[in-house]
């Protein structure tokens, strides 16, 4: 009797276009699909409820559509090691597929399974999947990993694309009631609190009605003149289903390279998007100590001398800027940011506020439903001028002047932040008199942006010159 296979889900949370689902679904009569919940509890300082309810949704969406092909989602808890090799001795699977991670912590772990497989002499296959481009297939001509996205890009935008493959129709009987499974998981297992974000319908039917949204009613159309607006629905919202491959990269990349009604412009600046997302795994795969410090080695130990109170005010949303306030509220009223924003508010946290680019790296990653270690990182270092590609640590926006570029009706600050809704728009993107609050109960500005511009210049000036 043939003996079963096991798919073990990751970041990959679909049916359609799932490669080593396909591949798995190919070689043997009965797939065995598992997925391993992390056992830490109560707090964690890269995730928390919002991305982690969303999960839940996912897997709930998961395992029903598992249902309408004849299997069954088996959920375990732990360690992915520990628990794939109990569940490896318990179905006699003579082989484990999945699907490639790409940051230090899901490396080590594959790395781990590999083992595993080794020693109870089961195939292991890993796949390529949630990129359209591994890392190590975007080198310099001498073999060199990328520091700068330009030359990156147009390496990136040359390569043939994979195809997407389909859905998966067929896994074979479910998995014997034997096989014991925990239920369908809740935020109590990791001791959350309730999530009180409206954060995106999750599972993979919620995430195919966004993409279709994006392309067939005008969203990408208008894509590369309207995406640094905040203000309604400008871009794809598809960053949490690419987080958790709710979709496929490949299946996004060929609708949209499809459209006949997306003016060309447009396409092209949104695939140069998907291109920033693979550049920072890159940069993570190579570079792995971007987690613990400075990218580049001239801002390694560079000292930031922002407070807790500074920071904890930028956090809820009361720095007095009202552009910077209604980002931050965004975030937390939705578990989602538009990215000039993402921009806009980092950079005002390091260069205004002079805290830590790690403590709003934590930040985003514990409230964001997309939160993605590999962007998240990059986007923290670019503004903060540390980083791959970033932003010249001289070069520092003005607030203010980003509220009338991007917002200059006011209608993305108004939303967010509701007691400046009966101020006039002009007044909104320039600081007040002195001693006067736009409204009552909204604060005064927290600092002068000139005057922190020049000593954030000041900060990094003297630590390049104590490094020479």
């Amino acid at each position: 009797m043939p003996r079963p296979v096991i798919h073990w889900f990751r970041r990959d949370l679909r049916l359609t276009d799932n490669t080593a689902l396909h591949h798995a679904a190919q070689s043997a009569p009965q797939i065995i699909p598992v997925y391993i919940l992390s056992d830490w509890q109560q707090h964690h300082g890269w995730t928390g409820p919002n991305r982690q309810q969303f999960l839940c949704g996912c897997l709930e969406s998961l395992a029903k559509n598992l249902t309408t092909l004849g299997s069954r989602l088996i959920l375990r808890s732990g360690s992915a090691e520990v628990e794939l090799e109990r569940l490896l001795r318990e179905t006699d699977a003579e082989a484990l597929y999945f699907n490639r991670d790409y940051d230090p912590f899901g490396r080590a772990m594959e790395a781990r399974v590999q083992a595993l497989c080794t020693r109870l002499g089961i195939a292991c296959h890993a796949y390529q999947d949630s990129v359209l481009h591994e890392p190590g297939e975007v080198l310099t001509g001498s073999a060199q990993p990328y520091r700068v996205f330009t030359p990156y890009s147009k390496n990136w935008l040359n390569l043939p694309k994979p195809a997407p493959q389909g859905r998966t129709a067929t896994l074979g009987p479910a998995a014997a009631e034997k096989i014991k499974s925990l239920p369908l998981p809740t935020l109590a297992h990791w001791q959350l609190p309730a999530c009180t974000a409206d954060i995106p319908t999750p599972g993979e039917r919620a995430a195919r009605d966004r993409l279709k949204r994006f392309i067939d009613t005008g969203i990408l159309h208008g894509y590369a003149q309207q995406r640094n607006l905040p203000a309604g629905q400008t871009t794809s919202l598809l960053s949490q289903d690419l987080r958790f491959g709710l979709l496929s990269i490949r299946e996004i990349y060929q609708r949209c390279r499809a459209s006949t009604t997306a003016a060309q412009t447009s396409i092209d600046t949104y695939i140069k998007e998907l291109a920033w997302r693979e550049f920072y795994f890159a940069i993570l795969w190579h570079y792995p100590h971007v987690f613990q410090q400075e990218f580049a080695p001239d801002w390694q130990g560079l000292p930031w001398p922002g407070t807790e109170s500074e920071f904890q005010r930028w956090a809820t949303g009361t720095t007095g800027f009202p552009i910077v306030d209604a980002g931050m509220r965004q975030l937390l009223a939705t578990g989602l940011m538009h990215n000039r924003l993402r921009m806009i508010t980092a950079m005002f946290l390091t260069k205004d506020l002079h805290c830590d680019w790690r403590l709003g790296e934590s930040h985003f990653m514990r409230h964001l439903v997309d939160g993605e270690n590999a962007s998240n990182n990059g986007g923290w270092q670019w503004s903060a001028g540390t980083g791959a590609d970033a932003a010249p640590y001289f070069r520092i926006q003005n607030p203010w002047l980003q509220s009338v570029r991007f917002d200059p009706e006011g209608v993305y600050i108004k939303q967010w932040v509701p007691e400046l809704k009966s101020v006039p728009a002009e007044l909104l993107h320039k600081p007040p008199a002195p001693g006067l609050p736009l409204t009552k109960g909204y604060p005064l500005p927290m600092v002068d942006h000139h005057e922190e511009r020049d000593r954030c210049l000041a900060i990094f000036a003297k630590h390049k010159a104590e490094r020479r």
